[in-house]
């Protein structure tokens, strides 16, 4: 009984932590925005107006979205990410929440790169996300070997497995198909799923 509250509670607090903070994140945002934006809307219009300061943090948001996706912003924000990382107690809970969060972004590098299906030793297929890709040297030479990320209980606690990169099957599911069927405990899985040969990756 006590491993079961103990699996029980580690479970739902890696999936409430995160969501918590952003959703603090957002509020301390908009209050920040709304605390400086508010008077200055009220001295312009001659009043309040409900949700400009919401409008506001929306575009706020979005603007840093775009200034992202440009190479000199992108170079500006990273360079202000590696002060505050300094940090200590804002690297400890800021560096693991963006890590986490960044994994399911569509445009992320180092997140999850595609579901894919690996046979175990044991006869098993094991579906996870690509996360790595990477060589082992040895004496023997050099292989190239892939990370799978197969979570085990929703999507932030799971097992990484590694495997031959020349062992894996990639199928026809995207990243947002993979996260449903885990989500769903394999019930969003498609009738059918199409997979190509050993080491062949299949696009849709």
């Amino acid at each position: 009984m006590l491993q079961w509250l103990r699996r029980r509670f580690i479970a739902g607090f890696f999936v409430t932590v995160p969501l918590i903070i952003s959703v603090a994140a957002l509020v301390w945002i908009f209050e920040i925005i709304d605390g400086f934006m508010g008077p200055l809307y009220t001295r312009l219009l001659g009043r309040e107006v409900p949700g400009l300061g919401l409008i506001t943090t929306a575009a706020f948001v979005l603007g840093v979205g775009v200034l992202t996706a440009n190479v000199i912003g992108r170079r500006l924000l990273q360079t202000a990410e590696s002060y505050l990382l300094r940090i200590p107690v804002f690297r400890t809970i800021y560096s693991p929440v963006r890590q986490l969060l960044g994994a399911f972004s569509p445009e992320s590098t180092g997140g999850l790169k595609r579901v894919v299906l690996v046979e175990s030793r044991d006869g098993r297929w094991v579906l996870g996300f690509l996360t790595k890709e990477f060589t082992v040297e040895g004496t023997s030479g050099t292989e190239q070997m892939i990370a799978v990320y197969v979570p085990t209980n929703n999507l932030y606690l799971g097992d990484v497995h590694i495997f031959p990169a020349s062992a894996a099957r990639y199928p026809d599911l995207t990243v947002e198909e993979g996260v449903r069927v885990f989500l769903t405990g394999g019930m969003a899985m498609a009738n059918r799923v199409r997979v190509g040969p050993v080491g062949e990756d299949v696009r849709l």
